[in-house]
């Protein structure tokens, strides 16, 4: 596979893995954009600027989007995180340009009043979705609660009262704002030309105007708070707990993510076998949010209210053992291999090579290849994850829940 890249004189920046033996190729735009850059006037914006790119231009209405969007056969979707909003789409090669052109035109898009009027109820019918989801809810909510003043507390979704506030000109003074080509990375992955799809973001990218955009960046320790929100309707109680993470930047992600494995995976970790498996709890998972500059450790636990005290108890004393004890050295072999597993499947397909592009490059302005993560993972020793685990110490946490 052979890597490119170039940035515009606007500071667009183009990336691509060329591999000739593929059969798809994938495509997408990567915006440093998310409710992390959100002030509280405008909570929620990134999201739904998300859903309003989808709208249109001034020369396509939503209707025409999704048609040209079927008809060559693409798969294609968008997502929002607290730190960026990414746009892609999988295709055959013979429809990458076709489809690169079709997203370069969405990413300047028209943001019409009564698109904009007509979503508000889009976004407000979602939130009201998740709000039915006491799993999600209890995550969200304690990030809010562990964060605090820090930006990557506050909710992709915002709220009810946030979205009705909203206004069309405060979304298209955020959109001209952190939408800017200084902003973005145009990644492909697969089998494609490098040279056309160049000369493509050229012709139709060059004229973006860059604008003065930053991220503010510092780590965030935690509140170690405790909160409960009472449901009545609840017959489960969902408790979320958390703990400072490591960011990405930082080297030893690789361990982070691998002690989550052995403490937290769904099958076989010692979550499973402490809490699962011994019936105190129906759901018990550990995973780590390695973000710009910071990051979150975080564990979701469900169970029976009248058994909640015991499932912290239990929690409390296993996250204190591993962080005195450590791991062994068959557990971390499991997990390197549940890893590895994971990485190199994902990384066979283009659309899950580019993911992992756009994300290496946004936050490290790097390109790994799938053998530098491979051999990454297989580098990290119990010592590693010992020496992580007396610094983060999982078993001090933020913690909230929902039950009845």
């Amino acid at each position: 596979m052979k890597f490119k890249e170039k940035i515009l004189g606007n500071g667009l920046q183009l990336i691509g893995e060329v591999n000739e033996h593929a059969k798809t190729a994938a495509v997408g735009f990567f915006v440093n954009t998310g409710s992390r850059d959100e002030t509280p006037e405008v909570s929620g914006v990134s999201h739904f600027l998300e859903h309003m790119l989808f709208k249109g231009t001034d020369q396509m209405d939503a209707f025409q989007v999704n048609a040209a969007f079927d008809a060559t056969g693409a798969q294609f979707n968008a997502f929002t995180s607290e730190e960026c909003t990414v746009y892609y789409a999988s295709v055959l090669p013979e429809y990458l340009p076709e489809v690169t052109r079709l997203w370069i035109e969405l990413m300047r898009p028209s943001l019409r009043d009564e698109d904009f009027d007509l979503e508000k109820n889009v976004i407000k019918e979602e939130i009201a979705m998740y709000q039915d989801m006491p799993n999600f809810e209890v995550l969200d909510r304690c990030r809010t609660l562990h964060f605090e003043s820090h930006p990557c507390g506050n909710s992709v979704l915002g709220t009810v009262d946030s979205i009705d506030a909203l206004t069309s000109q405060q979304m298209r003074d955020y959109f001209n704002l952190r939408y800017a080509p200084n902003n973005m990375t145009l990644v492909w992955a697969g089998h494609f030309d490098w040279d056309a799809m160049v000369s493509l973001a050229e012709q139709h990218c060059s004229a973006w105007q860059a604008q003065a955009v930053s991220r503010s960046l510092s780590h965030c320790p935690g509140s170690f708070k405790t909160d409960r929100l009472v449901q009545p309707k609840l017959v489960r109680e969902h408790i979320s707990l958390m703990s400072h993470g490591v960011s990405f930047q930082d080297e030893r992600r690789h361990a982070a993510k691998l002690m989550t494995v052995i403490l937290g995976d769904d099958t076989c970790s010692r979550y499973y076998w402490a809490l699962v498996d011994k019936a105190l709890a129906e759901s018990a998972s550990m995973s780590i949010d390695i973000m710009d500059g910071t990051g979150v450790l975080y564990s979701y636990l469900k169970c029976s209210p009248d058994r909640s005290t015991q499932v912290l108890e239990v929690v409390r004393l296993l996250l204190t053992e591993a962080r005195e004890q450590g791991v062994t050295e068959d557990e971390l072999r499991i997990a390197k291999n549940k890893k590895l597993s994971a990485l190199v499947i994902r990384n066979e397909l283009p659309m899950g090579r580019l993911i992992d592009l756009g994300v290496n490059w946004m936050y490290l302005q790097q390109y790994r290849l799938v053998q530098q993560e491979i051999e990454a993972i297989k580098a990290v020793t119990v010592q590693d994850i010992k020496v992580l685990m007396d610094e983060i110490d999982p078993s001090r946490f933020t913690l909230y829940s929902i039950g009845p």
